[in-house]
């Protein structure tokens, strides 16, 4: 079923504020829980993670109040991100169907500033970020293989 999350973006205490939402709203953290970017697989041209950014956050995800899922991350300088505030939250849209994803992926993308291509990602979907020409801040992640 689709669903809307949001996404923030952390200076180094994702895991910090993680567990003070979890102590408000109680609750799991999604499987597998607290994703580290030392998990990352290299790639070719990827630049190496420094040893004080393996540890950090790469994903985690809470659901808040009505089964509203709040995700976030540990911002990487090394894998060329900048933690500034205002860049730190984004709406994370999780269509059906790839194609749905890539209709709301191009027609969102218009005017604005592609991230990352829509693309098959090594945690198994189909990922792609943006920010639209308002400057609001879109991921969008796809779990079909369709």
């Amino acid at each position: 079923m689709a669903q809307v999350s949001t996404y923030l973006n952390f200076n180094r205490n994702c895991e910090e504020a993680f567990n003070f939402y979890k102590s408000i709203f109680g609750g799991e953290f999604d499987e597998p829980g607290f994703m580290r970017y030392e998990g990352v697989p290299v790639e070719d041209g990827q630049p190496v993670l420094p040893e004080d950014e393996k540890n950090l956050v790469m994903n985690v995800g809470l659901k808040i109040l009505g089964d509203h899922l709040i995700m976030g991350s540990d911002v990487s300088e090394a894998m060329g991100m900048t933690y500034v505030p205002g860049n730190h939250m984004y709406i994370t849209l999780q269509p059906d169907s790839r194609a749905e994803s890539d209709r709301l992926f191009a027609a969102l993308s218009e005017g604005g500033k592609v991230e990352m291509p829509m693309q098959d990602m090594f945690w198994g979907d189909y990922y792609g970020s943006l920010t639209d020409k308002f400057g609001i801040g879109w991921m969008i992640n796809c779990s079909s293989k369709e």
